[in-house]
């Protein structure tokens, strides 16, 4: 499947879908091998390393950007990120990566039916449309 959507932080990648049906803080929700450690997200024990992560968005505060940057660095952050509503925190991280580390991290807003529609596991492609 293809995914098409509004670029918030430029790039392209394939990879298996991690499908997140609520909402994560990146900086203690998620562990530095990229797996989730929060005990009350449904998908606990997820890893989202490598990944095509589908989310609502993040919550929490600036701590965010680092833990995924952190991630992104040691390569066990996602290969790109859906989100159903613009994220300033997840943006921050994959651009600070980007800058610092020369690593990429697409981020791509998508519609609610577009996320409605993926599936935990299925192969996905991520293009940008500006």
């Amino acid at each position: 499947m293809r995914i098409d959507g509004r670029s918030l932080h430029g790039g392209s990648a394939s990879g298996e879908v991690a499908k997140l049906s609520d909402t994560i803080s990146f900086w203690g929700g998620i562990d530095m091998s990229g797996t989730i450690i929060d005990q009350a997200h449904p998908q606990m024990g997820t890893s989202i390393a490598g990944k095509i992560v589908a989310l609502p968005g993040s919550r929490g505060s600036s701590g965010t950007p680092a833990a995924l940057c952190e991630m992104l660095r040691r390569d066990t952050g996602p290969a790109a990120i859906l989100v159903t509503e613009p994220d300033t925190n997840i943006v921050v991280g994959a651009m600070v990566a980007a800058e610092l580390y020369e690593v990429d991290c697409p981020v791509v807003l998508i519609e609610p039916a577009q996320f409605d529609d993926l599936v935990a596991g299925e192969t996905v492609t991520v293009t940008e449309q500006h």
